[in-house]
């Protein structure tokens, strides 16, 4: 029996969960779903210019799952680039920060710029 994925700690979820040609509607055909742990990864990587090693420290995970799920985000970002795909951002093992964390505002937290409620666990 595989042991169970631990929750993915992330500040909160985005303001909108779908991105994508404003010529089209959304269908099943034309969307690629990211995680919200997949979403996060690129805030904090591409966005805030965190290092693996940073990034996995505030998700409270290790660098090779942050490097695997990086890896993944951006394969699906190329994806609704470059065939005119929606992006919905919706699921994973994740669990929204409550401010605690020793890696909380030094440079990837944005809880304190969160302007939703905030759910404890989203699957």
């Amino acid at each position: 029996m595989p042991r169970p994925r631990k929750l993915r700690t992330v500040c909160c979820l985005p303001e909108s969960d779908a991105f994508g040609p404003t010529n089209q509607t959304i269908t099943v055909d034309n969307t690629v779903t990211m995680t919200v742990d997949e979403y996060e990864t690129i805030r904090l990587i591409d966005l805030e210019g965190l290092m693996q090693e940073e990034c996995a420290a505030q998700m409270n995970i290790a660098r090779t799952t942050v490097q695997s799920i990086y890896g993944e985000a951006r394969k699906k970002i190329a994806d609704a680039l470059v065939n005119r795909k929606w992006i919905v951002i919706a699921g994973g093992d994740v669990i929204i920060c409550e401010g605690v964390n020793p890696y909380c505002g030094r440079g990837g937290c944005q809880r304190h710029r969160c302007h939703r409620d905030s759910q404890s666990d989203v699957k």
